[in-house]
């Protein structure tokens, strides 16, 4: 960093275009005119809270250039349809080019992966005002935009019988034979995804990191926080415009519908080969059943859930409302999974219910993990009045003709 930016800092400026970088980002919701609902504008508010407080975490608290240290996501925190069966763990780096060390112990934990992470930003990002450049200036400096450059997942890491592992992050391959997760000069995060089967009676895995060269800790400086001030907003500009973008631009064209974007995924920070992440929108009214049908195929780990139009989480996720998974579904007879989507419980022999709480629509995410080469399988949805399905039960889908989705882009 340079005196530039530390003077950014000091004299007020920094943080002052933190706060309009927030003011402006709160009035994208008049973007969406008559298209949002009181519930989805109140939690629009709390969607960009909750960003406010993880970009603190991430860059101002987590990111110090000599004390890396793993972070959790924050609580209820949900980026991209987060699974309720998985733990988010992040570490930021200030130098990509420095070797580090994860320790850490796996716990009961049946998979986890680690990703090393890139996003594009000029050199002098310190240096700049952002506020003034608004959504533009996310085509130069994306805090959001996240491209994967290395991942070692759980299944190619050496553990003692303890279960205790050390993996090194570097730019060069450990000439000893350590585990290895790759970075580039340019790597600015780690990213752990650990999954779940249940999380009762699960002991999470445990880790921490550390610069490889024992660099001695340093008091904060003014360029360094200028430039955390900087990636803070961005990202909560990043990822509101990422939340716009996917609902107006793409979910909300192709209601009660599932695709499975690999491009879409990757950009993301997603990991190759890891899974199949399907993304899409649905609908149901306060008089209306949505039903969801697929047949699940050979993998270790799925996961079907319903979100708001922001991509987050229902609160209802809290008392094991709002999803669906492999280890705890309802199977039927015939192999599949019927899902039932309804302000009320319909009251149904058979099939899941799935309570929107209070929504009226949003977004759904269904990943499949580690399938072994199985492509995803097709959904089904059929949406009618909850009368005629209360009336007729499932076997009145029979009659009707369900969209059928689910394919690979």
């Amino acid at each position: 960093m340079t005196e530039k930016a530390a003077q950014r800092l000091l004299s007020g400026r920094a943080w002052d275009d933190w706060c309009e970088t927030l003011r402006q980002t709160g009035h994208m919701i008049e973007q969406f005119g008559d298209g949002v609902t009181d519930l989805d504008r109140t939690e629009w508010y709390r969607f960009l809270s909750r960003y406010v407080r993880m970009g603190f975490e991430h860059y101002v608290e987590c990111s110090e250039p000599t004390r890396p240290r793993f972070h959790a996501m924050t609580w209820r925190q949900s980026i991209n349809f987060t699974s309720p069966l998985q733990d988010h763990f992040f570490a930021d780096f200030e130098h990509g080019g420095a070797d580090y060390v994860i320790t850490g112990n796996k716990g009961t934990m049946p998979y986890f992966v680690i990703a090393s992470l890139a996003f594009d930003g000029p050199a002098d990002f310190a240096e700049q005002d952002w506020a003034p450049q608004g959504v533009e200036g996310l085509k130069l400096f994306n805090t959001a935009l996240l491209k994967t450059q290395g991942a070692i997942e759980s299944g190619s890491i050496s553990f003692d019988a303890e279960g205790n592992f050390r993996v090194v992050v570097s730019n060069a391959k450990p000439a000893d034979g350590s585990d290895w997760l790759r970075t580039t000069p340019d790597t600015t995060m780690l990213l752990c995804r650990a999954v779940y089967e249940h999380r009762e009676g699960v002991t999470p895995a445990t880790m921490t990191i550390a610069r490889a060269d024992n660099a001695p800790h340093m008091p904060i400086d003014a360029a360094f926080l200028s430039g955390a001030l900087a990636k803070a907003g961005q990202m909560t500009r990043a990822y509101a415009e990422l939340a716009r973008s996917w609902w107006q631009d793409n979910l909300s064209g192709r209601p009660n519908t599932v695709r499975f974007d690999e491009a879409l995924y990757m950009s993301n920070g997603g990991v190759q080969d890891d899974r199949f992440h399907g993304f899409g929108a649905w609908e149901c009214g306060a008089d209306e059943a949505l039903v969801v049908r697929f047949t699940p195929i050979d993998c270790d780990f799925w996961t079907f859930q319903l979100c708001n139009i922001w991509q987050e989480n229902f609160d209802n996720y809290e008392e094991g409302q709002g999803y669906v998974f492999k280890d705890g579904a309802r199977i039927e007879a015939d192999g599949t999974v019927t899902m039932v989507i309804a302000h009320t419980d319909p009251g149904l022999d058979g099939g899941t219910w799935i309570d929107p709480y209070g929504h009226t629509h949003g977004g759904w995410s269904f990943r499949l993990i580690k399938t072994r080469g199985k492509l995803p399988p097709p959904v089904y949805s059929w949406k009618l009045q909850l009368a005629q399905l209360q009336a007729g039960g499932l076997g009145v889908l029979d009659g009707l003709e369900p969209l059928i989705s689910g394919g690979v882009i």
